[in-house]
């Protein structure tokens, strides 16, 4: 779940305009998405491949062809998830479904996935929906995985999720960051809520384990590949900054990404059913009763000047619509 973005597109081994000497190793392929999916990245080995994240749940038809492009005609053998937020794991039950395959998850996602809790797994009470998926085995911080012909290793990234982790190549100096860290910022840290006192806190961990690693490739949950790792953890680090400076700035960048990617989603929404819509979504009420202390009309009217000044909607014959994405 991240922030206002422009839309993504299917990349090979090469990094955007800009980088152009950013080269990957050729076994491994970043499918970059619109913000609404994660990025899927296929991990080439000889004879089969694994697939990290498995995007947004709509999306799944769309991921299905994309993945079958990649793989050019490889068994998919592994399915695995940096963490199970619905953008990231809502195509996992289609790909199940379509390659048989087996599927890994972090450690700390297994008893959220067993119950299917929706409130840890930020669906319901966010106005998101995933497929219910199976699991096969699990891995943790510290653990090493086997995927394209490399050596990854686990590495734990609470923050934007508790139980997120991170891939890193040593050998290809390549790091899978999730939502830990993109070219600029990472993903929206809950303010106090679902017992997430610590998150922040989390978070400058999580950054400060990256900042450790010799890392010359970041490949991020969503936008391009990129390759300047130490001006992208600087502008992290400061962004970090101002939240634990001031909760209230945090609580309103959480309240328009929340209501900015449900938009992605439905494509429009009513403006006259705003005000009631930011009242019944659980997450949306609940940070405008810890933090923001405005009647439902004034949120939805704070929220739709601030997504059409951030370029993410537009307001189009009485309907809020979504921008790119």
């Amino acid at each position: 779940m991240g922030g206002f973005q422009r839309r993504g597109e299917t990349r090979g081994h090469r990094a955007a305009s800009g980088e152009a000497s950013l080269k990957l190793p050729e076994t491994i392929r970043v499918i970059e998405r619109g913000w609404l999916s994660a990025n899927n990245i296929v991990l080439h080995g000889t004879s089969d491949a694994v697939v990290v994240d498995s995007g947004y749940g709509a999306h799944a038809p769309q991921t299905l062809a994309l993945i079958e492009r990649a793989l050019a005609g490889k068994k998919l053998s592994r399915l695995v998830n940096t963490h199970c937020h619905s953008d990231h794991m809502g195509g996992n039950a289609a790909i199940q479904k379509r390659y048989a395959c087996p599927t890994s998850i972090p450690e700390g996602e297994a008893p959220l996935i067993d119950s299917w809790d929706e409130q840890a797994l930020i669906l319901a009470i966010a106005d998101q929906r995933a497929e219910r998926f199976r699991y096969d085995d699990t891995f943790r911080d510290g653990d090493t995985l086997q995927m394209g012909g490399l050596t990854w290793q686990v590495i734990a990234a609470p923050g934007h999720d508790t139980h997120a982790v991170m891939f890193y190549s040593p050998e290809a100096r390549v790091l899978i960051s999730g939502d830990a860290l993109w070219e600029n910022g990472f993903g929206v840290v809950f303010p106090q809520l679902f017992g997430r006192e610590t998150a922040l806190t989390e978070t400058r961990s999580t950054l400060e384990a990256i900042s450790r690693l010799e890392v010359g490739v970041v490949i991020p949950g969503h936008g391009r590949p990129f390759g300047e790792v130490g001006a992208a953890l600087e502008r992290a680090f400061f962004r970090l900054e101002g939240y634990e400076e001031d909760i209230g700035r945090l609580a309103r960048h959480c309240a328009k990404v929340m209501l900015s990617f449900s938009l992605l989603e439905k494509r429009s929404m009513p403006l006259e059913g705003l005000p009631a819509y930011v009242a019944r979504v659980p997450i949306l009420a609940e940070l405008n009763s810890r933090h923001l202390h405005m009647t439902p009309a004034a949120m939805a009217d704070w929220l739709v000047n601030e997504l059409e000044r951030a370029g993410a909607a537009r307001r189009e014959n009485g309907l809020l619509v979504a921008r790119g994405g």
